[in-house]
């Protein structure tokens, strides 16, 4: 039976490649990504790297950085990533027989058994050079026997360019090679508080990591741990995932542009939030039972007076229809408003899913009837809002919005919206 080997392939800075991709006056120029409302730096093209803009920092800190640079600034544009993202995925689906997408900008494939017809440089670096082709985006690959070792192999070609954004881990060398020089909270999975540990053992490289004993690492931390162990050890543990899992929640909220304290424009916000997670429900094919309804003021502001409260509501049989959702998310909100406060942020989730059809209501449940012609307005709506950007939306949802999030340096929907298509003059 042949070694399993995975290919991590990652998109480079790319929130800040997708905006530089229909603006070829930026090549060259630094780029920055902002977080809701405009706050904070989310993202930032190599060029902004260079000059030290450190991720997360707020807008105010670094303005004057920004301007002495001439760094261009963007408010996230969430429609335009995840379109190009679709793009980059459906390429690589094209390249590989199994795809797992692993987040928005990264993707696992599995190229087991095509080392015996191909070299697998040489494949990566095709992979790099069709999806730059195709979409504009420039990714960095790693290939291993192992996914830990595949996201090792994908941070060394994205640290050392001499690499051409490819490296090759599948050879046992070269692993411990690399892992004698990776600090052990670059190792997938391994987060601060398990490098504190870990260092206190005398772990400090993931090298050091790698050769510890599997059985000790399981009784001192977990079998987690201990999986991890023997995936830098070249040993696959984690599986490809085909299907991404069902989500388990949906949570849709947002931070305000503005403070919320008209209780009208709070009903507009609850709305919108609802509207949106049922129809990524539906897109789940999904139904769900469980509603809850939050809001808050900002914990940050002295001028607020605090105030946090959330409701929540089982509907005697689940759904998928926003109508049923609304009505119940009024009934929460009627008893979460309290006048005098500035609201900061609001929010739903919905949880307890079903797949349709499986439910067994109580003897005394009042069970809500999915009439087929619900079912079709909902598939329509959802069809005509894909198709020409938010069509159809109810009246509870208001218009202006004015509650909505500051997004001041928005780029156009390139890719979604044929009325903002790029012009080539």
């Amino acid at each position: 039976m042949s070694q399993n080997i995975f290919a991590l392939v990652d998109c480079n800075n790319f929130y800040a490649s997708c905006e530089k991709l229909f603006r070829p006056d930026l090549a060259e120029k630094p780029v920055v990504v902002l977080s809701n409302n405009d706050g904070c730096i989310i993202a930032r093209s190599r060029e902004a790297k260079t000059l030290g803009i450190k991720m997360g920092l707020p807008v105010f800190q670094v303005r004057d950085l920004l301007r002495k640079h001439d760094v261009v600034a963007f408010s996230s544009n969430y429609a335009l990533y995840a379109d190009m993202s679709q793009r980059v995925m459906s390429t690589l689906e094209t390249l590989a027989p199994r795809v797992e997408v692993y987040s928005i900008d990264e993707a696992f494939l599995d190229l087991t058994g095509l080392d015996f017809s191909q070299n697998l440089t040489e494949f990566g670096i095709s992979v790099k050079h069709i999806v730059q082709k195709w979409t504009g985006i420039t990714v960095c690959v790693g290939i291993a026997p192992s996914k830990t070792l595949a996201k090792l192999a994908n941070h060394a070609a994205k640290t050392w360019h001499k690499t051409g954004g490819v490296v090759d881990l599948t050879n046992k060398d070269r692993q411990r090679k690399l892992l004698a020089l990776l600090p052990v909270n670059e190792v997938w999975g391994i987060g601060g508080k398990l490098t504190k540990r870990l260092q206190q053992l005398g772990i400090d490289t993931a090298l050091q990591l790698a050769d510890a004993d599997p059985n000790y690492i399981r009784q001192h931390f977990s079998v987690v741990v201990e999986r991890t162990v023997r995936e830098l050890n070249g040993e696959s543990c984690i599986a490809l995932e085909d299907i991404a899992p069902t989500k388990k929640q949906i949570i849709s909220s947002r931070a305000f542009g503005e403070r919320i304290t008209d209780k009208q424009q709070m009903c507009e916000a609850i709305s919108e939030y609802i509207s949106r997670a049922c129809k990524k429900l539906r897109q789940e094919q999904q139904l769900a039972k469980h509603l809850t309804v939050f809001l808050r003021t900002s914990p940050f502001s002295d001028k607020d007076a605090p105030y946090s409260a959330s409701k929540s509501i089982e509907l005697d049989s689940p759904s998928s229809d926003t109508r049923v959702f609304l009505a119940k998310a009024m009934l929460l909100l009627d008893g979460l408003w309290m006048n005098g406060y500035r609201y900061a942020k609001a929010g739903v989730m919905l949880a307890d899913f079903y797949d349709p059809g499986v439910h067994q209501p109580g003897l005394f449940d009042d069970p809500i009837v999915q009439k087929d012609s619900d079912q079709a307005l909902m598939q329509l709506m959802d069809k005509l809002n894909s198709k020409h950007a938010d069509t159809i939306w109810f009246a509870s949802q208001g218009s202006q919005q004015e509650w909505g999030m500051k997004r001041e340096l928005l780029s156009p929907a390139y890719t979604t919206n044929w009325a903002q298509l790029p012009i080539v003059k």
